[in-house]
């Protein structure tokens, strides 16, 4: 029932601003829940948020290129849907994505892709309309470069520490983890947040002085 109501909660919290998002983190005490700033989205209008499936890899160039792309097939397959895929690659050197890979996840119901990595076929991923976070873009791939080292495993992604299952919330303001025990607060108090912020912006346009607008609401 717990998990039930969470993933009903998807279009409710997309809804939620990621600055929102971070403030109630912010208010309930959690440090180190922010992704690094150099993360962006291919696509500056999209938003994203749902359960992880967690991808770990290295570099390793002594593979051929069969070994490559048949590890790298396997891990689409074991996608989840209803889930973001999140990749901590440690490289920056070939892409972790492609218009192939995104189409492919897309049908699967993967709900976007986020890496500490790069990305190739720019223009055709966002066509695809595929929320995509990344660092950059290159024409490399993986073939006789990259092998994964763990599935669905913890992983860290800058400062923070990511395990399976556990919510991300992204936009163009950047991406905040959330503990899954925490998800059904955090949807709720982040909706109010956003009401709340509403109510001030009407308010102070209507000519109410900022500081009587957060004694009389309590936040910004």
């Amino acid at each position: 029932m717990y998990r039930r109501r969470s993933y009903c909660g998807i279009k409710k919290f997309k809804k939620c601003f990621t600055s929102a998002v971070h403030d109630v983190l912010r208010n309930l005490g959690y440090k180190n829940f922010a992704f690094p700033s150099n993360i962006k989205p291919n696509n500056s209008e999209h938003v994203i948020c749902g359960p992880v499936f967690t991808i770990e890899g290295k570099m390793d160039e002594s593979c051929d290129a069969n070994q490559t792309l048949l590890s790298w097939t396997e891990l689409l397959s074991k996608a989840k849907e209803n889930h973001i895929w999140l990749s901590q690659p440690h490289n920056h050197i070939v892409a972790q994505m492609g218009e192939l890979s995104a189409e492919v996840l897309q049908k699967k119901g993967v709900l976007g892709c986020i890496t500490d990595g790069l990305i190739r076929d720019r223009e055709a991923v966002s066509k695809l309309n595929f929320p995509c976070w990344n660092v950059g873009y290159t024409p490399r791939d993986i073939v006789g470069y990259w092998m994964p080292t763990s599935i669905n495993k913890t992983i860290i992604i800058g400062d923070v520490i990511i395990e399976p299952g556990d919510w991300l919330h992204g936009d163009s303001d950047g991406i905040v983890r959330i503990k899954i025990k925490d998800i059904d607060e955090v949807i709720e108090k982040s909706y109010e947040a956003v009401n709340t912020e509403n109510k001030i912006k009407i308010a102070i346009f209507d000519g109410m002085d900022p500081v009587d607008a957060y004694k009389k609401f309590g936040t910004f």
